[in-house]
């Protein structure tokens, strides 16, 4: 009899320990995780003030998030998840008056706004954005 006791303390004890995390097994393969939007520089470049919803749609997809309670702002989120790296989260919101695009914000800045590297050499003044009365006054406008 207390052999068949100590047999199912034995497998009762071998099944805890499977379940839980206790041995670190180094063969064991972690996922990648992605999640939202994947939104790029070269998306961000094509945005123009002035386009239609559908062709903010068209270029950035479905937004992630669309606020039930301002219909006039988008939100694209992307956040990646790889083994033994830090977890890396980027985001742009875009706004609408009415159905054309007003301006966008965010982690990426379209290109010909970024000012150059100059070698090294840090400047002491600060550039300021451009407001987006300033970007619709030099953007082309897009063909419907």
């Amino acid at each position: 009899m207390p052999s068949r006791f100590l047999l199912a303390l034995l497998i009762l004890t071998t099944a805890l320990l499977n379940g839980c995390s206790y041995f670190k097994y180094p063969d064991i393969h972690k996922v990648t995780v992605q999640q939202g939007n994947i939104v790029n520089q070269e998306m961000v470049d094509q945005l123009r003030p002035g386009m239609t919803r559908s062709q903010v749609r068209y270029i950035l997809g479905t937004p992630l998030l669309m606020d039930t309670f301002d219909q006039d702002r988008w939100d694209y989120y992307y956040s990646i998840q790889r083994p033994s790296q830090e977890e890396v989260r980027e985001k742009i919101t875009v706004f609408f008056d009415g159905n054309i695009l007003s301006h966008f914000s965010g982690d990426y800045l379209p290109s010909s706004l970024k000012k150059p590297d100059t070698d090294g050499a840090e400047t002491s003044e600060e550039q300021t954005p451009p407001s987006p009365t300033e970007l619709e006054a030099n953007a082309p406008t897009p063909v419907q």
